[in-house]
């Protein structure tokens, strides 16, 4: 977004997560581009705290309520603002001194925050998929009545977006997103259904929060990415999908109808997309580690499983069903990733809780935002009940 200032002023909404802490790590060593206008977190406090002290945004928001006194306590001394809630969350996207909203936040909790700073023409740096899953069709409506655009930072989008640079839309031929296989790509389908929350946080490559580590074990992350790109980039779901690459160096790649395959390739470390999400497509100084071509004995490249990782194919289904089958599917995800973590199921009960809810929840071809918000709340509900049977 152009400013008359001459750094970026950044709402982080997420700012004690994975993504949240890395992409103040970019700020830091930005040279000064960039301001920080507000921090949000979800309930890490004391890590908010510290974090508002050495950045001094105007605003630090925590959403439980019952921390808020702890917040206004410490950051009193400093001037700096502070507030509690979904609410000021939702609200504080549209501050006159916020350009860019990074939504970091995790799950159906970065919609609404979303859908308000496009409202109010900010750009937005997107890192949480979740928004683009269960309400990509309003997404899009409003960006085209918005001066709002989105820069995404998942590391496959992000891939994909660089490797359209300067490249004629009509000219693709397909996207092809790389998914690592997460930590059970080797396992037996038996071993698999055995599964502890203690296995599937185990990523191999990435460092990532516990809700996206399951949703990688599963692959459901996938699915969702797929959905993901459908709507950032205007290409049909048939010319979308997914190929395993546990090495994850290469991000995604784009072949074009001529034949060729444009694909970018980097160490498994977000600092990179981040950095390209808040430079607007333009590219700021390095702060990953740098590939290394010599390192790199092998890359390899298979097909999902999708007898063991059934959950992949809710991508195919969900744009092919449309309205607001996305939007169920997230739902009874988040309550079943959540239980499974928590120990309440076993691994292959996700996928089951989210395909025997799907058609208990009303189907609404062209959902409004109050729709999609009831949704979700009736998804989560038939989701616990199911889970509550087993």
């Amino acid at each position: 977004m152009d400013t008359p200032n001459k750094f970026t002023r950044l709402a982080i909404l997420g700012s004690t997560g994975s993504i949240g802490t890395q992409t103040l790590d970019v700020v830091e060593h930005s040279g000064g581009q960039y301001r920080i206008s507000v921090l949000a977190a979800g309930s890490r406090v004391d890590d908010l705290i510290s974090q508002a002290i050495k950045f001094k945004p105007q605003l630090a928001i925590i959403a439980r309520r019952d921390l808020a006194g702890i917040l206004a306590d410490a950051l009193s001394p400093y001037g700096i603002e502070t507030a509690s809630g979904p609410e000021a969350l939702a609200e504080a996207v549209t501050r006159e001194d916020v350009d860019m909203v990074v939504t970091a936040t995790v799950g159906f909790s970065g919609l609404l925050p979303t859908v308000n700073a496009i409202m109010a023409g900010k750009d937005i740096a997107l890192a949480n998929k979740e928004t683009l899953v269960v309400a990509g069709s309003l997404i899009n409506r409003l960006l085209k009545q918005s001066s709002s655009r989105i820069y995404p930072v998942d590391s496959e989008h992000s891939a994909i977006a660089q490797c359209l640079v300067g490249e004629d839309p009509e000219s693709v031929h397909r996207l092809i997103i790389t998914a690592s296989g997460g930590p059970f790509r080797s396992w037996p389908a038996r071993r698999i259904a055995e599964a502890t929350a203690k296995d599937a946080l185990k990523h191999p490559n990435w460092s990532m929060g516990a809700k996206i580590t399951i949703d990688s074990a599963t692959m459901l992350n996938k699915a969702f990415e797929i959905i993901e790109a459908h709507y950032l980039f205007g290409i049909a779901p048939e010319r979308i999908r997914a190929v395993v690459h546990p090495q994850s160096i290469v991000h995604s790649m784009v072949e074009f109808k001529d034949g060729a395959i444009k694909a970018q390739l980097g160490v498994p470390d977000m600092h990179l997309p981040i950095a390209y999400a808040l430079g607007c497509g333009k590219r700021l100084g390095c702060i990953s580690p740098r590939l290394k071509l010599s390192d790199i004995y092998t890359m390899t490249f298979e097909e999902p499983d999708i007898k063991r990782f059934p959950a992949i194919t809710l991508a195919q289904y969900a744009l092919e069903r449309g309205g607001n089958t996305s939007c169920i599917i997230n739902g009874a995800n988040e309550i079943a990733n959540a239980a499974f973590i928590n120990g309440k199921i076993g691994f292959n009960d996700i996928y089951k809780c989210i395909v025997n809810i799907i058609d208990s929840v009303e189907f609404v071809e062209h959902p409004t935002l109050e729709d999609l918000l009831e949704t979700d709340r009736k998804a989560r509900h038939k989701a616990s009940e199911y889970i509550s049977s087993l």
